[in-house]
């Protein structure tokens, strides 16, 4: 008798243990605070596209570079950047984005090269690397 009680016990508690810990791993997870997004997650969220008049052209002459933007609101500044060096400088060249979400910008390129652009939102969202060569 003596033995069946101390296996009724150990039952007993064994089940307490178990229950409890299936009840505090069910609160924690219910009380655990959702994640909230980061700033950084609606920058993200911003983008711009970029495609130019041409692949090559003479000293001082004019390129036109072309994209729409997701993101960004009507009215924003775009900047036309070059790599020099290891950095990017803004050039002479800006615009905004127009209803519909569209842009149009024309530059000229006096640094004869292998030039590398980009366009610049004023929220710091950046468009991909074209590359035109200045003759």
């Amino acid at each position: 008798m003596n033995a069946s009680l101390r296996t009724r016990c150990a039952h007993a508690l064994t089940a307490g243990v178990l229950t409890a810990a299936l009840l505090s791993a069910g609160t924690a997870a219910s009380a655990a605070p959702s994640p909230k997004p980061s700033p950084s997650a609606s920058v993200a969220a911003a983008a711009i596209t970029v495609k130019a008049s041409a692949n090559e052209v003479d000293q001082g002459g004019t390129v036109t570079f072309t994209g729409r933007t997701k993101g960004l609101k009507v009215g924003s500044k775009l900047l036309l950047q070059h790599k020099n060096g290891t950095k990017w400088t803004t050039l002479k060249a800006s615009t905004t984005v127009k209803n519909g979400s569209g842009y149009t910008l024309d530059a000229k390129l006096l640094t004869k090269g292998k030039e590398q652009l980009r366009v610049k939102g004023d929220d710091d969202t950046v468009s991909p690397t074209v590359k035109v060569t200045v003759k």
